[in-house]
């Protein structure tokens, strides 16, 4: 584990060792970048974004405000372009450092990304079409009643947890550990509040990135899925679309050798 220091003088963590890293940016959002550990990739950095793992609390956790963390980051590393990899909300954090600081970024590797920082919608249709996909699963009948009840409105925490599975290409032993991995609750609160960014402009923005681009998603993601991403990746002048097949929102899980081939440098 390494320590650094933002520009507002917040002592952050980053983890791993590499001389030309992908810097690897966590979901949730705001979860610990703990769950990041078994990335299949050799080179790997993983921030610990400020507030989670063993990185100081901040009295701001928008995700504008943290691009300005993985600045620092960058200079901490004493580079002068990164491989950046965001996951889930941590693609909206990678995509607003790219297009502030697009001369430093090498390439950029959005991996089941959250859709939101475009503005890009995925329906409840969206969602439904991937889900009963798995219907010959065990546990499906039981996690589409929770889908139900999430379209009927009840957007309990229970009823997401009950849909937990949807988001697993394989509902074993090592997806249901993810739940070891914390969140910061307060944090994720904020991660996405008023005034974070503007999805008109980010997409117009993301129009122009002259930055070679891999937008990964799950074949099974609920998240994310493949027709929504395909909208996602055509924003991009340079990107590349890849869908694993069988794999949901966290991809590297479902299959490490499919996943480490895909994200291999971007040609």
């Amino acid at each position: 584990m390494g320590t650094f220091t933002n520009s507002d003088g917040l002592g952050l963590a980053w983890h791993g060792e590499a001389a030309d890293p992908v810097v690897c940016l966590p979901g949730g959002p705001m979860q610990a970048s703990s769950y990041l550990a078994g990335l299949p990739i050799d080179d790997a950095i993983r921030l610990d974004l400020r507030g989670t793992g063993e990185s100081e609390k901040a009295a701001n956790y928008r995700v504008d405000a943290q691009v300005d963390d993985v600045e620092a980051l960058r200079r901490h590393l004493g580079l002068d372009r990164i491989r950046l990899l965001g996951h889930s909300a941590g693609g909206t954090l990678a995509v607003l450092y790219a297009i502030r600081f697009p001369q430093h970024v090498e390439e950029l590797l959005l991996v089941a990304p959250s859709p939101r920082v475009v503005g890009i919608d995925v329906t409840d249709d969206d969602r439904r079409e991937v889900a009963e996909k798995r219907h010959a699963e065990p546990w499906y009948d039981e996690a589409y009643a929770a889908f139900q009840r999430i379209w009927a409105g009840d957007f309990s925490a229970e009823a997401f947890q009950g849909i937990t599975p949807f988001l697993h290409g394989r509902w074993d032993a090592r997806a249901q550990r993810l739940d070891e991995h914390p969140r910061n609750d307060e944090a994720a609160q904020q991660f996405y509040g008023d005034g974070a960014f503007d999805p008109a402009r980010v997409r117009e923005q993301v129009g122009n990135l002259d930055v070679p681009t891999l937008l990964l998603a799950g074949e099974l993601d609920v998240s994310l899925p493949p027709k929504r991403a395909q909208e996602y990746a055509d924003l991009f002048p340079r990107a590349r679309l890849v869908v694993q097949p069988g794999a949901g929102h966290y991809p590297w899980l479902d299959d490490p050798e499919a996943f480490a081939a895909a994200v291999q440098r971007i040609p």
